[in-house]
């Protein structure tokens, strides 16, 4: 019984061979004589820079995000005036760290009109607007009848910050800092004059200027006029004109 078995066993063992052999000689005769894959197959080893390169790729994928940019809180902000304007000029915060540059805002708590303008002038030192801006707005407030020493004068940036990304001081919480700013100073009205100054008082940036025409903040309400930035009247003084006749509309209000 057990020869017959092992008899058995040898013979489909050949069989399978056999089988085996002609499946290859079919698919020789057919052309196909080597195995392939889909996928190509690197044979020689990646030269030294391409290691490198490769190395790079790698520690890259699995470097972490960077850490979100810290934000303004606003329970932090000063609540009085003076401490305000001292931490204006020191704290490291406000300017990613930086201190050197910075003008102070300048002008009496109440006053008639608190005019906020983008940014310092590029040659400002202890003095906001110090240079050619500066004195064109000394000729707006005497045509519209307004002494120097009836104005508050502030800058949304504590220096001067050639293409400043608006957007992200929005999102660092530049507009809980200006508001603050004018909740201290508290003037009866205020003339902001800069397009990008808008939006962090609370203005839609799809909307034209004419939709915020006034400043509500903490109970507070304040008439606003917004114009084009004195760097823009600088450059196109035909605009002038239109900031003129938003004068004499808001007046009359």
């Amino acid at each position: 019984m057990q020869v017959k078995t092992r008899q058995m066993e040898d013979g489909a063992k050949s069989g399978f061979v056999e089988d085996f052999a002609a499946a290859l000689d079919w698919w020789r005769d057919a052309g196909v004589d080597c195995d392939f894959a889909e996928e190509p197959n690197r044979w020689l080893a990646p030269n030294e820079a391409e290691a490198k390169q490769a190395e790079r790729r790698a520690v890259v994928a699995e470097a972490p995000p960077p850490p979100p940019k810290p934000t303004i809180d606003r329970s932090s902000l000063p609540q009085d005036l003076a401490a305000f304007r001292q931490w204006w000029l020191d704290d490291p915060l406000l300017d990613d760290g930086r201190l050197s540059g910075r003008v102070p805002p300048r002008g009496d708590q109440g006053a008639d009109i608190m005019v906020i303008v983008p940014e310092p002038e590029r040659d400002d030192g202890e003095q906001l607007l110090s240079g050619p801006q500066g004195k064109l707005l000394e000729a707006m407030l005497a045509a519209m009848g307004i002494g120097l020493e009836n104005i508050y004068l502030a800058s949304v940036l504590p220096r001067h910050t050639p293409m400043a990304d608006w957007a992200e001081l929005a999102d660092k919480g530049f507009g809980a800092v200006l508001l603050n700013h004018v909740r201290l100073a508290a003037p009866k009205r205020v003339i902001a004059l800069g397009s990008n100054i808008l939006p962090l008082l609370g203005n839609d940036p799809a909307h034209s200027p004419a939709v915020l025409r006034e400043i509500n903040h903490e109970g507070l309400t304040i008439p606003l006029l917004a114009g084009k930035s004195l760097s823009a009247l600088l450059e196109r003084p035909r605009w002038k004109a239109g900031l003129w006749q938003g004068w004499l509309d808001w007046t009359q209000i």
